[in-house]
């Protein structure tokens, strides 16, 4: 029985060769799209799987109604809850603090470092290659490496290397080494090169509203989430109500703070604020579901051309009826049928999948590898649930065939035959025009943002980030200064500045700002310490007022300039905010006056708000050792060879011994789109995809319903029919499908594409003209499909179809 199935099978597949290519073809790219996203989402949701006790590791996150939800929590929030509740049973701090050189003698690494406490290697246990893990990192003059560091630091030797020293050059210290470990290699965010204590928890144990620190808890088996999650909630209010008193600043209590608490195992997608080293599980699974709409797309395009092959298959049907073959035996056999092409169309997509994933992890900066057992399992069960949920719909549809009605004549014009073919045609348009809504929406919200005003110039202006710094001796202020004069001789350089923030990173230290005449009322503000010309060198335009004056003691020790949404904030306009004073967080009793209003500017992508800010001096206590980096703005005349001059400089007498790299202003603001870019390549590529699998659908089953029609034509071109007239007939059908489905498209897409704007700050207003330009599109390309094979049946030959009437 099953070598008669098989035969069959073969012989079918032969007879129709073009509709089974195009299954296999569709099916292999639907499979092959939805694999590459399915093991990328695989690959997020594997992070910190390794670690020991996971289920009851908790990520830390703050919310208030001025920041939003943080990554960050104070000192004393971790330790002090750790001592006030029972539940937690263990806490850290942690936070990367990138890359940084240690040297030995004449060796040196240039590599990622991360500050901790002891509790470290309690939370991620790395396997021990030598020393010990207990107080490991329990003063400052302590240092854990991993064995790779250790390698570089001290050679074949690196086993002896506990007890010896290592010294860092961003701070000058000897550190001795306590331990040596080899880094997880299984996912995870925490990869650090080397560990030693953060030096700055001793200034932070009173400041509750410090937001400094990854915050990590271990809690006793069974504690109640929720309920932890409100008592650390009530402690962190309380102690906002206290530091509103003690400066005198009052908090908005229909916002107060909120903590979270999210598992370390889920960290990677589901935390709350932007996590440590999160993952976009909004667009993963945005792209994991248009993917299986393209999956679906090659089960309907499968389902409409076995059902449009009824008509062929109708009167063995009937035959197999009559002489006692059962219903269920037919469903069988044509579910084989099925599930043969999907298993030659699975593998043809692994294969696929093989050869473009180096390219896919090039895009997504990763480097999955189809080497996980559980993906295989996951994806043989999608294929057997695939090929019976496409296959059982065409298997009953022939299964019922009546004997009596298909050994009569031609089934394929009964009322359901048409009017299922149409359905399925109908969903795979609709999905079709879903797609090509979306992309040109997204296409045009990203062109938007690339196009928008910035409120700055950065033209020929290049950053560098200083490698060697620290916060001790005003160190980077003074190699700020030193470094500004020295470049400046630089023939080809024109202009050097400097600031606090860096456009294109976002913007940092953050303060409250009251006003002098109303001391109840304040304002959450980031704070720009910024170089004399900073404002000059990108062309920020003044709204009103003027720029700091650096020959003016007043303006360098209590001169102010503001953004215009700081103004607003305040409840002033450019012009009314001019010589007002306020105070600020950051400077104690200190007044501030307005000289000047500035257009915004946008530090962190425009799908962000633009935060509150005041320009100042930044000559001032310890916003002066946050001068981390240099912006020098280069002569177009010689470009090359300029930056050629200043790689010289930096790396013989900047920063000799550390790598040299520099951004282009403007290049590194343009990162902050690389996300949307990324996201409108996949959506066209998908839409491609899409559009490529729709068309050969629809010229398989065209070709299909035109052959079952060509008496038709013979006998409309015998009465007189003209070629027009006979194509206008063979396709009209399908435009009116094809008009029907598009409006049927048009909610869904304003709905998704709505929802999608949301994520923006600056966005554009809904269009119409993306799904008028659907409907278009789709018309043309369903009229030269069908059109093309309607036109080729109008050059029969009448006597072959005409010879049997």
């Amino acid at each position: 029985m099953l070598k008669n199935w098989l035969k069959i099978a073969f012989i079918n597949y032969q007879k129709n060769w073009l509709s089974t290519i195009i299954n296999i073809l569709g099916l292999s790219v639907g499979l092959c799209v939805f694999l590459l996203i399915f093991i990328h989402w695989q690959d997020e949701k594997s992070y910190e799987q390794w670690i020991p006790n996971k289920e009851n590791i908790y990520f830390v996150e703050n919310g208030n109604a001025s920041f939003g939800i943080m990554s960050s929590s104070s000192y004393p929030e971790i330790f002090v809850s750790k001592e006030k509740f029972s539940e937690i049973e263990d806490c850290l701090i942690y936070n990367n603090w990138g890359k940084q050189k240690l040297s030995v003698g004449s060796n040196s690494a240039y590599v990622s470092g991360s500050a901790s406490v002891d509790s470290f290697f309690r939370f991620f246990p790395f396997e021990k290659v030598a020393g010990n893990f207990q107080n490991a990192l329990s003063d400052n003059g302590k240092i854990a490496l991993s064995d790779k560091t250790a390698k570089l630091l001290f050679g074949d030797d690196y086993l002896n290397a506990v007890g010896k020293s290592v010294k860092s050059d961003s701070n000058g210290k000897d550190y001795v080494v306590t331990a040596i470990y080899k880094l997880e290699e299984s996912n995870t965010v925490f990869k650090p090169d080397f560990i030693y204590r953060n030096p700055y928890m001793e200034q932070s144990k009173d400041q509750w509203t410090s937001y400094s620190y990854n915050g990590f808890f271990k809690l006793k088996p069974g504690t109640d989430i929720k309920a932890l999650e409100n008592k650390l909630t009530k402690q962190m209010q309380e102690q906002d109500e206290i530091s509103a008193k003690k400066w005198g600043y009052t908090i908005d209590k229909k916002n107060p703070t909120v903590v979270y608490l999210t598992s370390i195992s889920k960290m990677k997608l589901d935390a709350k604020s932007e996590g440590v080293e999160k993952g976009d599980k909004k667009s993963i699974m945005i792209l994991l579901s248009l993917s299986a709409l393209i999956l679906l797309l090659s089960g309907i395009n499968l389902i409409n051309l076995k059902t449009a092959q009824a008509s062929q298959r109708a009167k063995e049907v009937g035959v197999r009826k009559v002489i006692g073959s059962t219903k269920l035996k037919l469903v069988l056999q044509f579910l084989l049928e099925t599930f043969m092409i999907c298993l030659v169309a699975y593998i043809v997509a692994f294969a696929m999948v093989e050869l473009l994933l180096p390219s896919y992890n090039k895009f997504l900066g990763k480097d999955i590898k189809l080497n996980n057992a559980s993906l295989f399992i996951y994806t043989g069960l999608l294929l057997i649930a695939f090929s019976l949920i496409s296959g059982l719909i065409p298997a009953l549809y022939l299964s019922n065939f009546k004997p009596i009605n298909t050994l009569k004549g031609n089934f394929s014009r009964s009322k359901s035959g048409v009017w299922l073919r149409n359905f399925i045609l109908t969903l795979q348009l609709v999905i079709s025009s879903f797609f090509i809504i979306c992309s040109l929406i997204i296409h045009t919200q990203v062109k938007y943002m690339m196009n928008k005003d910035l409120g700055f110039k950065g033209d020929q202006a290049i950053q560098i980030n200083f490698k060697k710094g620290n916060w001790e001796n005003n160190f980077n202020v003074n190699k700020y200064r030193r470094l500004k004069i020295e470049l400046s001789k630089i023939p080809g350089v024109t202009d050097v500045t400097g600031s606090v923030n860096s456009l294109g990173s976002g913007t940092a230290n953050a303060s409250i700002v009251k006003l002098s005449t109303d001391t109840t009322k304040t304002v959450q503000t980031m704070l720009g310490g910024i170089d004399e010309n900073f404002l000059k060198f990108y062309k920020v335009k003044f709204l009103s007022g003027r720029d700091l004056d650096w020959k003016k003691a007043s303006d360098t020790i209590n001169g102010a300039v503001i953004n215009e949404t700081l103004a607003g904030k305040l409840g002033y306009n450019p012009k009314t905010a001019l010589d007002k004073e306020f105070f600020t967080g950051w400077d104690g009793k200190k007044k501030y006056k307005i000289l000047g209003v500035v257009k915004d500017i946008n530090y962190a992508g425009v799908e962000q708000s633009v935060m509150p800010i005041v320009y100042f001096n930044y000559d001032r206590n310890w916003i002066k050792n946050n001068m981390q980096n240099v912006q020098i703005k280069i002569s177009e005349n010689d470009i090359n060879g300029t930056l050629e001059r200043i790689k010289e400089f930096w790396s013989t007498k900047a920063e000799p011994g550390y790598p040299y790299d520099y951004n282009f202003v403007d290049k590194q603001f343009a990162k902050t789109f690389e996300k949307f870019q990324k996201q409108q390549t996949l959506f066209t590529t998908l839409n491609i995809v899409v559009l490529v699998i729709a068309l050969l659908g629809l010229f398989a089953l065209s070709s299909l319903l035109i052959e079952q029609k060509l008496k038709d034509v013979a006998i409309k071109k015998t009465l007189g029919a003209d070629e027009k007239t006979i194509v206008w007939d063979l396709t009209k059908r399908f435009l009116l499908i094809c008009v029907i489905a598009v409006f049927i498209s048009i909610p869904f897409g304003y709905y998704a594409m709505n929802e999608w704007l949301k994520d923006f700050a600056y966005r554009i207003d809904m269009p119409i003209w993306p799904y008028v330009l659907s409907l278009f599109l789709l018309l043309i390309l369903t009229f030269l499909v069908v059109s093309f094979k309607a036109y080729r049946a109008t050059k029969i030959n009448l006597v072959k179809y005409l010879k049997y009437e």
